[in-house]
């Protein structure tokens, strides 16, 4: 599933291709994926801009000119693809496509996710459980271990929690976890507030690299982009089963917890 990294590349690209754009054309081939009939979806976006391209967590939230809000998460599988009307388009099927003079942004793969058509007010109301923004300027060191320091249960189970801190899912928790050199299973509870110092630092650290490096994705956003899904190579532990630590050279473990994968380093990462 995108994370923070992942969807505030999108967010950088979208906002350098599609701002102020008049939408040209609709096309739904899944009303399921919105929240309105096609005709109500397609009507409200027909003539209208994207001025601003916003992402809240996992989440983007493209301002209308009109006021109107579109939401999208992109849930497990979804991707984003901008082409050129005379390009080949994705072999893959598309749920919705919207044209932006001669460019078309396809969404792809929202068979779980979606694209809400929202005023402000409902689009408020839609992320109003998600927790603070880790990239945030007023996220200060202290007031993540505050907010991270009084959870109880295991460090990924808390960091991907979307109402503690916005943005993480089960890759950048390993990669976190791995960075601070703490083990993903710990308890939070027993962290003492050096560990949660530096918890923090690593959060910074790799949230920084991978949203530069490009995120994980599997597919470019347009032709010729060589950065996302670039930061794939990177991963020091998440779906490393079997590989050597970079750190130390133990092999990369694979664990369950509450359904989750958890990839980590036995001996580099200790369960406090």
């Amino acid at each position: 599933m995108p994370e923070l990294p992942e969807m505030e590349n999108y967010r950088r690209l979208l906002s350098q291709s599609i701002l102020n754009v008049p939408i040209t054309d609709v096309v739904v081939n899944r009303e399921k994926s919105l929240n309105v009939t096609i005709d109500e979806f397609t009507s409200a976006l027909k003539g209208s801009k994207v001025i601003f391209v916003e992402r809240r967590g996992k989440h983007l939230v493209f301002h209308l000119h009109n006021g109107g809000r579109l939401l999208l998460h992109l849930m497990l599988g979804g991707i984003l693809y901008l082409g050129r009307r005379d390009e080949e388009r994705p072999s893959r099927s598309t749920q919705v496509e919207i044209t932006f003079g001669d460019q078309v942004l396809y969404f792809i793969g929202l068979r779980l996710g979606y694209l809400h058509f929202l005023t402000a007010r409902e689009t408020e109301n839609a992320l109003k459980d998600l927790g603070p923004e880790l990239l945030d300027r007023r996220m200060t060191k202290a007031r993540f271990v505050e907010l991270i320091g009084k959870r109880r249960g295991a460090l990924k189970t808390t960091l991907v929690n979307q109402q503690v801190v916005a943005g993480i899912g089960n890759c950048y928790a390993d990669e976190i976890a791995f960075d601070a050199r703490i083990h993903p299973l710990s308890k939070i509870q027993d962290l003492p507030e050096e560990s949660l110092e530096q918890l923090y630092d690593s959060t910074v650290k790799v949230m920084h690299e991978a949203t530069d490096g490009g995120g994980y994705m599997e597919m470019p956003f347009q032709e010729g982009d060589e950065l996302t899904g670039a930061y794939n190579d990177e991963c020091k532990v998440y779906d490393r089963e079997g590989e050597p630590c970079v750190r130390c050279g133990t092999t990369i473990v694979k664990a369950e917890h509450t359904s989750r994968k958890v990839f980590f380093c036995p001996n580099c990462q200790h369960e406090v």
